[in-house]
Formats: structure tokens, sequence, C-alpha cells
């Protein structure tokens, strides 16, 4: 897999974890906590700056009360 492919599934995954926060009205710091994870972290998540583990996949998707296959959703 090339760099592009990598960065494109970030893109998918930073705007489903925002488009589901904000259908929650929550603010990037609501979601750090109910996740158990830092609000920068979520903020760099949703620039697409970070490669997540599926531990903390797993924790967002938990948080927001979706299935980790929803996030990263094409």
């Amino acid at each position: 897999m090339g760099q592009v492919f990598k960065n494109e599934l970030r893109k998918v995954f930073a705007a489903h974890v925002r488009s589901h926060r904000l259908e929650r009205g929550w603010s990037q710091e609501d979601l750090a906590s109910k996740a158990g994870l830092h609000r920068t972290y979520i903020g760099s998540i949703e620039r697409s700056e970070r490669n997540v583990s599926i531990d903390n996949i797993d924790r967002i998707a938990l948080a927001l009360k979706v299935e980790p296959t929803e996030l990263l959703r094409r």
C-alpha cells in the first residue's frame, strides 16, 4: 500500500469521527473524555495527523456508540 492510500483512509476516518461527534453536539473535549483520550489527540485525529491504533479506534467507536467499521467505511 502506498502513502496515498494510507492518507486517504486517515481522512475517511477523520471525517467520520468529526461527523459523528458534531451530530451529537459534542466538542472534541467531550469526545475525548468519553473515550478516555486527550482532547489534543482527538484534534490530531480529525486533522488526519494520527495513525490511530485499533485499540483507540475501538475506544472512539464505543464512545460514539457506533461500530468501528462505520468509522472506516469509505
